[in-house]
């Protein structure tokens, strides 16, 4: 964990930790801390990849009737979009990084759309954005599926929360809840669109690979 990577082209430094499967109140906590080292220039950039236990997430913009109706646990978090789950067979990454161009949000979510855009197309699987709505699509005949989301918070120059792509998790969670608030829509994962099991750790190495190229166009 923490190996500094480099792009070919670029002088920047992005440190990577490999969290494996943490809780997501422990892993919000490692955010926090490294949001502040970064502010304080005592810390590089960072990119963290992990699984969570099982748990709903809601951003600023989830609504009631968006939540689990059976009781099920929330927690509230700062960034943006609204309620998700997170859990084993999903890939969730954290970049944590200061921004090149400070304001600059929506450029930042379209570099990580287009990474997993590009980690998708190495298995085969076609995806792509989706007008007006964050995050990385499936669109064929079978209608829209989404396939991963991303979630920001912006303060002091520097991004924290981030992506979650849906590598073969048990999608009846989704079922619990309106997934980014989009009730039409469905859920998908990697393993269902390509009709084979693919394990988070097989895929990993590939999504960090497309996602630091993209951190490094994006950070200072």
């Amino acid at each position: 964990m923490g190996v500094p990577l480099l792009a070919p082209t670029s002088t920047a430094v992005i440190s990577v930790t490999h969290a494996g499967v943490m809780d997501y109140q422990s892993a919000l906590d490692m955010q926090r801390k490294t949001h502040a080292d970064i502010a304080l220039n005592q810390a590089p950039n960072h990119l963290i990849l992990l699984q969570h236990n099982s748990v709903f997430t809601a951003g600023r913009r989830t609504q009631d009737f968006e939540r689990p109706t059976d009781g099920t646990p929330v927690i509230d978090v700062d960034r943006g979009g609204k309620i998700t789950w997170h859990g084993i067979g999903q890939l969730v990454g954290y970049p944590i990084v200061r921004l090149a161009k400070r304001h600059d949000v929506v450029g930042f979510v379209r570099e990580i759309e287009n990474a997993l855009i590009d980690a998708c197309a190495e298995f085969g699987l076609k995806t792509e954005r989706y007008c007006e709505r964050s995050g990385v699509w499936v669109r064929d005949e079978r209608g829209d599926r989404k396939i991963a989301a991303i979630g920001i918070r912006f303060a002091k120059g520097i991004t924290m929360h981030g992506f979650a792509i849906n590598i073969n998790p048990d999608l009846s969670w989704f079922d619990r809840i309106i997934p980014c608030g989009i009730a039409e829509v469905e859920v998908t994962s990697l393993s269902r669109e390509l009709g084979r099991d693919i394990t988070v750790q097989e895929i990993t190495p590939v999504i960090e690979h497309h996602i630091l190229l993209a951190l490094q166009r994006v950070s200072a």
